[in-house]
């Protein structure tokens, strides 16, 4: 599953033996990677408490000795995942699975680790806790409110709408890897099916929800049916832009949003030759680096002058083209498609193209019909307070269609990230118990072009300066994205640790 991805090939165990005892003076930066038996193992000190966990991630089996400890906490350096020292509960996503921790023993002076500790009792949910739940989405946001339910010690029913024929997949994977033919499709889901039955969450794929009857307390289903609910979570996501025009609809052309989707591209990829993606957008890149994976000759047309300028900047932008022009990619910038009609592509420029594929990427609309339809605020998204609550009181909203106050940038916004939606449906379930928990995480997203990783936190829509340390072109670099000589934002690419440092600036509200 996606959540438990472990590296391929067996490795040599990692450092020290534990079992026969490491010195205080083998730390350096209060870390220490060793091994018990074949698990490697992290020792962190804290004071003079020294903690021992699991060594990797259990998202995507990154380096936890090359993160960083914050308080009783590790943040994993590549997608900023964090795991308690104690409990080794992975407290923020990505990471869903807990780690093991083992027990430290001081024993004529030195550290010794030889046996896991037991895991930590169970929570318990409030006893007046609400009875019914339902969440209405199979997205990022919605399972990671029904685990979060589960995990909080909640005993009461949760059911689970949503409109995919799919149970919730790890997205992000869907472009990257997975769509590259680089990960077992056992990697997409983000668990197994099993997993609803034995947490008694019920639920319910290709179910279409028509209406919120906030009068009743009820959701209704397509066909009249209805579901009562106590606390009702939307998590409904967004919907990939399609083309208004002539030959988008053909059977060659794709969107890419679902597992379903991705299984059509990597099917129709099968004896393409040449494809056309449509978008420079993350997405779209992604797309076209996994296709030139597959040995397919990649197009991509878009209107503006450089990918992605709008987010990262003009210089990280020539570097993305740059990049994938090394890889082979072909751009058609500052040009659209009008027109298809079979395999060929009809550009405003007045050019075509040949293309045995199509892959549309040019963006996203929140799904907001049913909140809207239920009288809930709308402001460009779904309008909550700081505890993720709608304008109805016992309705939250997460993820793609929620826009909130964000206390970092001073702004309300609304982001379609994937880390952002499961943090959001992790503080939105706690609510849902009755929390009044602020969500105030810093917005994260990251990106994956062939070899190279982009990291992004905060959020920045205007900036009036960029300033660079490192080298763009080496692959060696922090971006602060500057409005009136405040940093909003800041990209990466190999400087995991600096990331993670910006993060938990902005979290302290400190300089960056």
């Amino acid at each position: 599953m996606a959540d438990e991805k472990k590296a391929d090939e067996k490795k040599a165990p990692a450092g020290p033996d534990l079992t026969q005892g490491v010195n205080a003076g083998d730390f350096k930066d209060d870390m220490l990677l060793g091994h018990v038996g074949e698990d490697d193992v992290l020792l962190v000190r804290r004071g003079a408490q020294i903690f021992a966990i699991d060594a990797y991630c259990s998202h995507y089996h990154g380096p936890l000795a090359d993160g960083l400890v914050v308080g009783e906490t590790v943040r994993c350096p590549w997608h900023h995942a964090c795991f308690d020292l104690r409990t080794g509960e992975a407290t923020r996503a990505p990471a869903l699975s807990s780690l093991a921790v083992w027990a430290v023993e001081q024993k004529d002076g030195r550290i010794v680790v030889s046996k896991k500790q037991e895991q930590a009792a169970p929570k318990k949910a409030p006893a007046n806790a609400p009875k019914r739940m339902v969440i209405v989405g199979g997205g990022a946001a919605g399972f990671a409110a029904a685990e979060m339910l589960r995990r909080e010690g909640f005993e009461g029913g949760i059911t689970m709408l949503s409109n995919d024929a799919a149970a919730p997949v790890d997205r992000p994977n869907l472009s990257k890897d997975y769509l590259a033919g680089s990960a077992p499709e056992e990697w997409v889901p983000l668990r197994p099916e099993e997993f609803y039955p034995d947490a008694k969450i019920d639920l319910r794929l290709a179910t279409d929800v028509t209406a919120v009857d906030t009068k009743a307390s009820q959701v209704v289903l397509a066909g009249g049916k209805t579901v009562p609910y106590d606390r009702l979570l939307l998590a409904t996501g967004a919907e990939p832009v399609r083309l208004p025009i002539p030959g988008a609809d053909q059977p060659h052309v794709h969107i890419l949003r679902s597992l379903a989707d991705s299984r059509a591209i990597i099917a129709a990829a099968g004896d393409a030759r040449r494809a056309i993606v449509i978008g420079a957008s993350f997405i779209g890149l992604e797309v076209a680096a996994s296709l030139r994976a597959r040995d397919i000759e990649v197009h991509v047309v878009a209107p503006e002058a450089r990918p992605m300028e709008r987010i990262l900047g003009p210089d990280m932008g020539d570097f993305v083209r740059n990049l994938h022009e090394e890889h082979g990619v072909i751009f058609h910038l500052g040009d659209t498609v009008t027109a298809i009609d079979g395999k060929r592509a009809t550009l405003k420029s007045g050019g075509t193209l040949e293309a045995d594929l199509v892959v549309v990427g040019v963006g996203v609309r929140p799904r907001l019909t049913l909140a809207e339809q239920a009288g809930l605020r709308i402001d460009r998204g779904v309008a909550v307070n700081a505890q993720l609550e709608t304008s109805a009181p016992g309705i939250y909203a997460a993820g793609d269609i929620a826009r909130w106050p964000d206390p970092h940038s001073g702004e309300t916004i609304r982001v379609e990230h994937w880390v952002v939606a499961e943090r959001q449906g992790q503080t939105a379930a706690r609510n849902m118990l009755g929390g009044r928990e602020a969500f105030d995480a810093v917005p994260f997203f990251w990106s994956q072009h062939y070899d190279v990783p982009i990291n992004y936190v905060g959020h920045a829509e205007k900036w009036d300066e960029i300033a660079v340390d490192g080298d763009i072109k080496r692959r060696d670099c922090l971006l602060r994205y500057k409005q009136n000589g405040r940093v909003l934002a800041v990209a990466s690419i190999y400087r995991d640790v600096d990331s993670l440092k910006a993060e938990l600036a902005m979290e302290q509200g400190r300089t960056v």
